[in-house]
């Protein structure tokens, strides 16, 4: 019991002795943490002037840039209606750029046509000069052509003219010759065919085929004539007959008609070639004899006067075909430039 007792006496010297000793160290650590709060109190204070201040400044420059954010979404609303008219307007201009487009696209496709057709004239052009040209070339041929062929007709106009004139004056002859033995013109005509025209009185009575008597000087005036016409080359080269045909008017049969015409035509034709010696029986293969009747009229039968113009004798020089084809041919046988 004593040891208990003297162990907490023991205690309560120690720390009656140690209580001495802490406060003042308590006061001390009391001060120093009062010092801090003041120094932190202090640090606080400035800090909050210079917070203060610095929020100040903050918040005028937050005004200032809320006021500049302001202006910016005002400038910015306008930007964005400028850019909303920009566009409807860009809108608008990409329309007219379509439309720009669509119509460069046809002007494009006309003007390709336009080279296409620009390009078909020039070779239809160079094709017609060529033509022209051709044609120029065929002209200057023709006109070679044209003075060759004119010359040949002139020269076929001359035959021809020749002919004509042969035949024409042999018929003259004739008739002059009939004429000059009979002293009537009025028996004996070279007709609208231009064969020789001889009334049926001169040779013939009416109804009779024998010839008269008083026609043999006129036949024998005919032999020499004849004779001397077939004697000449130039002649006779054209002659293909000498036809001596009778004709009649209507009165009577068509067959005793026909009869007496043919055998009027073979007395003439007999006369000629077996009188005088036979004189131009050597051209016997010239003539002919042909007997028509009253098939062939160069008046009325109604008339007296016209029945007499219808008994005639008609004589005919019948040129050679083939001379005249051979002049028509020596022109048509020239080259025609492009025939």
């Amino acid at each position: 019991m004593r040891r208990q007792v003297h162990r907490r006496s023991d205690a309560m010297v120690r720390s009656q002795e140690g209580e001495q000793g802490f406060w003042p160290s308590y006061a001390d650590m009391m001060s120093a943490v009062a010092l801090i709060l003041f120094f932190l109190m202090l640090l606080s204070y400035i800090q909050n002037l210079i917070t203060g201040n610095d929020l100040r400044d903050t918040q005028s420059k937050l005004e200032s840039t809320l006021e500049e954010l302001a202006g910016t979404r005002t400038a910015l609303s306008e930007t964005q209606l400028e850019l909303t008219d920009t566009q409807d307007k860009l809108i608008i201009t990409l329309g007219k750029v379509e439309e720009a487009e669509s119509e460069l696209d046809r002007i494009t496709v006309d003007l390709d046509a336009a080279k296409l057709t620009l390009t078909q004239q020039q070779e239809d052009l160079a094709a017609q000069e060529k033509l022209l040209a051709d044609q120029k070339a065929l002209i200057g041929e023709q006109d070679e052509y044209l003075k060759a062929a004119t010359e040949e007709l002139l020269a076929m106009r001359g035959q021809m003219q020749t002919i004509a004139v042969l035949r024409l004056s042999i018929l003259e002859q004739i008739r002059d010759s009939v004429i000059r033995v009979m002293g009537d013109a009025a028996k004996v005509s070279i007709g609208e065919n231009g064969n020789i025209v001889l009334n049926e009185g001169v040779f013939f009575d009416q109804g009779q085929s024998y010839v008269k008597p008083e026609a043999y000087p006129t036949l024998n005036q005919l032999i020499d004539v004849f004779d001397s016409f077939l004697a000449e080359e130039d002649n006779i080269k054209y002659v293909d007959s000498i036809v001596i045909s009778g004709h009649t008017d209507s009165t009577g049969s068509d067959e005793l008609n026909r009869d007496l015409s043919t055998d009027r035509a073979n007395a003439v034709l007999g006369y000629l070639l077996t009188q005088q010696g036979g004189k131009i029986s050597r051209y016997a293969n010239y003539f002919c004899a042909a007997g028509y009747g009253e098939t062939r009229p160069v008046a009325s039968n109604d008339t007296d006067e016209g029945r007499a113009a219808n008994r005639r004798i008609e004589i005919s020089i019948i040129l050679k075909d083939d001379t005249i084809l051979d002049i028509v041919e020596s022109y048509l046988d020239l080259d025609v430039p492009g025939a």
